[in-house]
């Protein structure tokens, strides 16, 4: 039980440690994954259609 509470007191000292990120960071760092992966889809998009489009040209 002492090395729980002990893990305990520990973890709780490094989160206090820890550099949070303020609100604006949080932000613009989801904007920047919103927009990557609104890209990406696209671009999977478009290379599936194209060989969607490839495969009906041959069959």
């Amino acid at each position: 039980m002492k090395k729980i509470i002990q893990f305990g007191k520990e973890s709780y000292a490094e989160l206090r440690k820890v550099i949070w990120p303020s609100k604006e960071d949080v932000i613009s760092s989801v904007k920047v994954v919103i927009i990557s992966t609104i890209i990406v889809a696209a671009a999977l998009g478009l290379v599936d259609l194209l060989l969607l489009l490839g495969i009906r040209a041959i069959f």
